[in-house]
């Protein structure tokens, strides 16, 4: 059955701020904070468990006169479940397994967009010697980076050169001077394809555009696998029920949203020569990660803004008890696309897929319904043959469809009675490509440069009801014993004198 939703065009940033202010789901913070380091602190104090509210500071130290170029920073956007069922057009307290299914035909859902003339973005026009990414208020954002960071959660626009088909991704970019940002990229991923090809043609720069804050709809899209050969633009489109208006770029022909509140273009130098140091940086693992090493670095030519521009940032890292946006919107579409690649491979009886949200899907839990015995094991390696497999899906956990793959509790429980390692209920798949910023990783084995992605030893937990048990004849032809939970008629009978015993609901009825 698919979810009905209200799509639900904001317009711009601005216009998104203006729905969280109504909804109660953004704070503003008006006291004065410091870039350096204060400000990140806040954020990943504030954002919590997917509970925090956005915030948006508009008092930022050294950036805060009246003549600044940018004197707000907005971040935190999708850091909670109920944010992003806005952005999705679902009411705010929509649960995530509702999310999951609706992800999985948001990605294949096309609405595509509108070329405009202008737009508020040409407001500015920035090129030449007056080109200083440091008028725009980037953070220290944690004392372990290596630098100031401006590109956490914008939209990276390339475009095949084959094809001519655009993509939209998210990748961390430093600030290396006035008109120099390295970011860090996987040969894997449509960015690196583009470079590829870019290659093949002899061309030593590639044309690249940073679309720093516009509708949430951009960064959730441009952190998404969505496939190769199709446009984040189309999806983002159909997300919000509206075509994405674009404008070009002043010196390449890329397109860009037309309401973005800043735009860099560039250049993205393609020779090891032109190479620039960047690096580490707080990654999505919660650890530090990446290496400080020459890595390909955009020269700016130009950068276009709107008047008093917002810029757009988030804290980037989960950790126990502090999920960020990454971490939020991963665990909603990695689930959902890990289970369109289950079904795209024939695997059947899927009823449920969950990543949690305090890893970003790098474990995922299949939920399904079996038929036959090695289902689970077709499911991992469905998942880890897969594309969306590169970065995701190290850890493969199978449990049967009585188990709440949304609760720790039951799944732990499922892992301890229904895995025998000595049954092959553990599988290791070794050496696989995998996502170069685990620390787990050797450091060499972490090499983008010299691999070009990194290096996983990947597991399978089957705790589903080993099938390949003889049937019990004790217990009826079953392979398991029955469990302790009370049957239907007794816990009804309970259940019916439940406010008379003066007890608080139970948490499982």
């Amino acid at each position: 059955m698919t979810l009905k939703r209200e799509p639900a065009a904001f317009g711009d940033l601005r216009g998104w701020i203006a729905a969280l202010k109504s909804a109660g789901e953004i704070r503003e913070i008006t006291a004065e904070v410091d870039w350096n380091i204060e400000l990140g602190t806040i954020m990943r104090l504030a954002q919590g468990a997917g509970d925090g509210p956005a915030l948006l500071f508009s008092n930022i130290k050294d950036y805060n006169r009246r003549d600044s170029r940018c004197r707000k920073l907005f971040g935190c956007g999708l850091s909670s479940y109920s944010r992003v069922s806005m952005m999705m057009g679902m009411p705010a307290n929509t649960h995530p397994r509702e999310l999951v299914k609706l992800g999985r035909t948001v990605l294949n859902e096309r609405l595509p967009p509108k070329i405009v003339p202008t737009g508020p973005v040409k407001q500015n026009i920035i090129t030449g010697t007056d080109i200083d990414i440091e008028q725009f208020p980037v953070p220290f954002w944690n004392r372990v980076d290596g630098g100031r960071y401006i590109l956490t959660y914008a939209g990276i626009v390339t475009r095949d050169p084959v094809t001519g088909i655009p993509n939209v991704g998210i990748y961390r970019g430093m600030v290396a001077g006035p008109d120099v940002i390295p970011i860090l990229m996987w040969r894997a991923q449509h960015i690196g394809q583009h470079v590829t090809a870019w290659q093949q043609q002899g061309a030593k720069e590639m044309p690249i555009a940073c679309v720093i804050g516009w509708e949430e709809a951009l960064g959730f899209c441009a952190g998404q696998p969505v496939p190769k050969g199709i446009s984040e633009y189309d999806v983002m489109g159909a997300i919000r029920g509206q075509p994405v208006e674009l404008v070009k770029c002043e010196t390449s022909d890329l397109m860009v949203p037309a309401t973005a509140e800043i735009v860099i273009e560039g250049m993205l130098g393609l020779e090891p020569s032109s190479y620039v140091m960047e690096g580490p940086f707080a990654e999505f693992t919660g650890y530090v990660a990446g290496d400080r090493a020459p890595k390909p670095a955009i020269r700016v030519t130009c950068i276009t803004h709107r008047d008093d521009p917002i810029m757009r940032g988030c804290i980037e890292g989960s950790l126990p008890g502090s999920y960020s946006e990454n971490a939020i919107c991963s665990s909603i579409m990695r689930s959902a696309t890990a289970w369109n690649v289950l079904d795209r491979a024939g695997v059947p009886g899927i009823t449920g897929v969950w990543c949690p949200p305090v890893q970003a899907g790098i474990n995922v839990v299949v939920q399904m319904q079996q038929s036959y015995r090695g289902q689970a094991k077709q499911a991992a390696n469905a998942l880890w043959g897969s594309s969306a497999g590169h970065v995701r899906y190290k850890h493969v956990t199978v449990v049967d469809d009585d188990i709440d793959i949304h609760d720790y509790a039951a799944v732990d429980w499922a892992i301890a009675h229904r895995v025998n390692a000595g049954e092959n209920d553990i599988v290791i798949m070794p050496a696989t490509f995998g996502m170069g910023l685990d620390p787990s990783t050797r450091r060499r084995d972490r090499n983008a440069i010299l691999f070009g992605t990194g290096k996983w030893n990947r597991v399978l937990i089957d705790a589903t009801m080993n099938l390949d048990y003889d049937p019990d004849p004790d217990l009826g032809g079953a392979r398991f014993p029955p469990t302790v939970w009370p049957v239907d008629a007794d816990r009804n009978a309970v259940l019916k004198r439940w406010s008379e015993l003066g007890l608080s609901p139970p948490k499982r009825s």
